[in-house]
């Protein structure tokens, strides 16, 4: 009798051993498959870092009176700002700009989607 309770409990132990290990595989092949894809996205410390640049952006044009905010969208990638939409003057593209290159972390500025139309001033 003892030896069959021995041999229930090493065929116990090594069931044990052999699937505790599996877990472990599982999460192998996910870090590594993240680990590669890394390299592609952005860390989700760089995505607050834009989201953070275009709120500031964006309330830096809310304060300021001679950018008219509502027609400009604001969006960030990488510290890259874009900036699109209508303006009333090429001097009011310029200054919102210039506002948008003022801010701490924005590495450039693309203005070329914001285009002067005489129809925006009102």
């Amino acid at each position: 009798m003892n030896h069959a309770n021995l041999r229930k409990a090493l065929f116990a132990a090594a069931l044990v051993a052999g699937l505790g290990t599996v877990p472990f595989a599982q999460v192998y092949a996910q870090d590594s498959a993240a680990a590669s894809s890394k390299a592609d996205n952005q860390t989700v410390a760089g995505k607050a870092d834009d989201t953070w640049i275009t709120t500031k952006v964006k309330s830096e044009f809310a304060a300021n009176k001679s950018v008219k905010a509502t027609d400009i969208s604001v969006s960030t990638s990488d510290g890259v700002v874009t900036l699109t939409g209508t303006v009333a003057t090429a001097k009011e593209k310029s200054h919102a700009e210039k506002i948008a290159k003022g801010i701490k972390g924005v590495k450039s500025v693309d203005a070329s989607g914001l285009t002067v139309s005489s129809s925006a001033a009102k």
